[in-house]
């Protein structure tokens, strides 16, 4: 019993083109043998037109030429049609795993570059109509002709695959004299791309500092190395390029001789005219390899294309679908929490332990470093833990399907991104925008006012990461979003940091009405204008859980340490040591 083979994600999303590719096929085999249409036709006018002197004949012959060509290019442009259609459908049937894939790997901080990952679906999807496919699609078509060659002539045939046999040398040649200076070369480009994305995204601090022209230098010096790269594999491919055509052409006068020499001898079967066949049908059998050669390349690129993508599909197994959850109420508990960054051993939180009622307001306070932000990702689910369990209404908020989950939760990150659109559209988180609850969303944290004041309402566009707006009111529209629909559970990494008193006051306020509507909120913050709304407090310290309890409680007993420290102080202080 033969082994099943198990194909692998990628290579499965091939499986539906087959129809079409055999419909190419087709179409290929086709096309080159009408492309020996110019042959047949020099040898019907030597043997017809030039014995028998008829116009006519000519006349009729120059027509199907002419009706031969047209059909060759009308098959080339359907065969050309279907493989950018076969294309279109790949691109359909992975578009949104690869992106979906895409975005968690980043999350997990497995890709540096999010932007390769969509380039290499895009080199797939092209390679589909590429040359080089083209050529590997004609192969069957330059087995016939083999066929044919041994049948006119077996020493005709040899020829034939001693010319493939050295065709086949020179792309395996090439394949060694460039797989690692354009592996190497992709690899530059993809430094230099990288450094250039985060040069701009770092634009206002460069050009306050005066740092554009060390940053160009630098980037500068990246493009080098794909430069020098991707010279040294152009000139090692077009040197065996050369080489393949020299090898195309000495066959074709080779065999021509070598048909002259059998007709010579009266060793060639089907007469002299045979010899122009015989060196006409060596060109169609070198012709494949010829143009893979000249197209390595572009193999070589989405050959690399190709095991990236399949390596992160792997990495990245699509979620399964799991059983719907009712909505939740509110209701958190963190069990002996312990994780870190993902891909990282060392954990970054450690023996976190607390449980909120819905409409209960936490304040998070500590140091910087203390754990606060990974916090945050982990009671939203962003980041797996190593040890216990972030549980919303008892439910794995790691493990929750989040398009599921997303309307009933708030999350404010530390750093606010926003997107290129309209107000109203990042408010209503790009989802159908409803303009009441945009509107509500907006007035809880006093952005109302503010955008209406604008000429073009919530219609006015914020620009790319939010360019067109202020530090605060880019605070105030993510705020916005996370409030957005009046969601169950909200966590929100220092909210304040970029807000005047007003917008202090603003959010004290929105907590205040949404936890009367039992909202929970985790609140991380260095402000004590969030204290006046919290029920408890937790206070963090390198990673670790120092108190956590009713807030005055907690007030009361940092105080008392405070004080108890302080009457310490003193007390060496009056009686230091000898």
């Amino acid at each position: 019993m033969k082994p099943q083979i198990t194909l692998s994600e990628l290579s499965q999303a091939l499986v539906p083109l087959k129809p079409t590719l055999y419909r190419a096929v087709a179409f290929s085999t086709m096309i080159s043998l009408l492309a020996l249409s110019p042959t047949v036709y020099m040898l019907e006018v030597y043997d017809r037109v030039v014995n028998s002197r008829s116009g006519m004949t000519l006349a009729m012959l120059t027509l199907l030429i002419v009706l031969a060509y047209a059909v060759m290019e009308l098959l080339e442009k359907v065969r050309g049609s279907l493989m950018r259609a076969a294309g279109v459908k790949l691109d359909e049937a992975l578009s949104k795993r690869v992106y979906d894939a895409m975005f968690q790997a980043f999350l997990r901080k497995q890709v540096g570059s999010s932007m390769q990952v969509l380039n290499d679906l895009k080199s797939i999807r092209e390679f589909l109509a590429n040359p080089a496919l083209m050529a590997i699609l004609e192969a069957p078509v330059a087995l016939v002709a083999l066929g044919l060659i041994f049948a006119i002539s077996p020493i005709l045939g040899w020829a034939s695959v001693l010319g493939g046999v050295a065709q086949i040398t020179v792309a395996w040649l090439n394949e060694r004299a460039t797989r690692k200076p354009l592996n190497l070369a992709n690899q530059s480009a993809q430094n230099a791309n990288q450094f250039a994305e985060a040069s701009l995204r770092n634009a206002q601090v460069m050009e306050s500092m005066g740092m554009l022209d060390a940053i160009h230098a630098k980037w500068q010096q990246k493009q080098r190395e794909f430069l020098a790269f991707q010279a040294i594999a152009s000139e090692g491919g077009g040197l065996w390029t050369a080489m393949s055509k020299a090898v195309q052409q000495i066959l074709a006068s080779l065999l021509l001789g070598l048909g002259a020499w059998l007709t010579m001898n009266n060793a060639l079967n089907g007469g002299s005219a045979m010899m122009i066949i015989g060196s006409v049908l060596g060109g169609r059998v070198l012709a494949p390899l010829s143009q893979l050669v000249a197209q390595w390349n572009s193999v070589v690129m989405v050959r690399a294309s190709w095991a990236r993508l399949d390596a992160l599909l792997a990495q990245v197994p699509a979620k399964q679908d799991a059983m719907p959850l009712p909505a939740p109420r509110g209701t958190l508990n963190v069990d002996g929490l312990i994780a870190g960054a993902p891909g990282q051993q060392v954990p970054i939180v450690r023996g976190v332990q607390f449980a909120l009622n819905p409409g209960e307001v936490l304040a998070v306070v500590g140091p910087s470093a203390s754990g606060k932000t990974t916090l945050a990702r982990l009671l939203v689910g962003l980041w797996p833990s190593m040890g216990g369990k972030v549980r919303l209404d008892g439910a794995d908020i790691f493990n929750w399907d989040k398009v599921e989950l997303g309307p009933y939760l708030g999350y404010l990150p530390q750093g606010v991104e926003l997107l290129e659109g309209t107000l109203a559209e990042n408010i209503a988180r790009f989802g159908d925008v409803d303009m009441t609850q945009v509107e509500a969303a907006a007035s809880l944290v006093g952005l109302h006012e503010l955008i209406m004041s604008m000429p073009q309402g919530y219609e006015s566009p914020v620009g790319r990461d939010g360019a067109f707006l202020s530090g605060g009111q880019r605070q105030r529209v993510g705020l916005a979003r996370a409030l957005y629909g009046k969601p169950v559970f909200v966590v929100l990494d220092e909210p304040n940091s970029s807000l005047d008193e007003a917008g202090d006051v603003a959010l004290a306020n929105a907590i205040a009405k949404l936890k009367q509507q039992g909202t929970t909120f985790v609140v991380m913050t260095h402000r004590t204008s969030i204290l006046t709304v919290a029920d408890k407090m937790l206070i963090m310290r390198e990673g670790s859980q120092q108190a956590f309890g009713p807030r005055d409680e907690v007030l009361a007993a940092l105080q008392k340490a405070r004080q108890s420290g302080q009457q310490q102080v003193q007390a060496n202080v009056a009686s230091p040591s000898n």
